[in-house]
């Protein structure tokens, strides 16, 4: 979840066109100030703010003065709302160093770059969830949420004696949580462990040990695991290490990838 697939920067430019990307889009404006138009709404922003575009919203960018920003694009995002919102940055810049450190990560060829991007992608996250007003997350959710991310990767972690634990009815918190993160607890849980598998099977660090990843990220049968892994991602988590140290040792045109790239904007 919260995966960056892309990063880009836009420099001194007064228009983009009508398009739409089938990701989360994160703008940050870096510079100047101009307007994101939508179907049925706008959104003015200026240096400092971040538009936040759900997947499929056709939207354009407009500027009389011409603008500057940092772009990402993010799949699986545990955003929690559906229409485009505005957010405007801290007096720290915080987010204007998380962006920039992302933008940095995805460049680089570092070999911790796959791990700190995925550290950058739920500190973006975070951070926009503690900026939006209004939060539509209920703290009980939230609350859920975090004791999840705290004991994922724990194989003993019972997620039902803890839910049955709250002073809430089961099914009461089950549905709710799904109506706010449009997942069960569950399939939370399970999702945060196959990502951070995933994370784990890209490092250049890792050996292709599927078992010892399965234990690492919570799982205790490395055969349910892999039947798991198989389903959301389409192939076993051994072919899933090969292909990707293998696409790794191929020569690449970064230039050409990041022009290509560019151009989809």
């Amino acid at each position: 979840m919260n995966e960056i697939v892309y990063v880009g920067k836009h420099s001194v430019t007064y228009r983009v066109p009508l398009h739409q990307h089938d990701t989360w889009e994160l703008v940050y404006c870096t510079s100047q100030s101009g307007e994101f138009r939508f179907e049925d709404s706008t959104l003015p922003y200026r240096a400092g703010t971040v538009v936040i575009i759900p997947p499929m919203t056709p939207h354009s960018n407009i500027s009389a003065s011409g603008f500057t920003n940092i772009h990402i694009n993010l799949t699986n995002a545990t955003l929690n709302f559906h229409r485009p919102m505005l957010i405007q940055d801290d007096g720290n810049r915080s987010l204007l160093a998380a962006f920039s450190g992302a933008y940095f990560q995805f460049y680089e060829h570092s070999d911790n770059r796959e791990a700190l991007l995925t550290a950058y992608g739920y500190l973006i996250v975070a951070h926009l969830l503690s900026y939006q007003k209004g939060s539509s997350l209920s703290r009980i959710v939230q609350e859920i949420e975090g004791h999840i991310i705290r004991h994922y990767a724990d194989s003993g972690y019972a997620l039902d004696d803890y839910l049955h634990s709250l002073p809430y009815n089961y099914d009461y918190l089950r549905k709710l949580f799904q109506k706010e993160l449009g997942m069960t607890p569950h399939k939370y849980l399970t999702d945060r462990r196959l990502q951070t598998a995933a994370n784990m099977l890209r490092s250049e660090y890792n050996d292709g040990n599927v078992t010892e990843v399965a234990h690492q990220c919570g799982f205790r049968e490395p055969l349910y695991f892999s039947r798991m892994f198989k389903k959301k991602y389409g192939i076993s988590p051994s072919y899933y290490y090969t292909a990707q140290h293998r696409e790794r040792s191929l020569p690449t045109d970064s230039n050409s990838m990041k022009i290509m790239l560019e151009e989809r904007e």
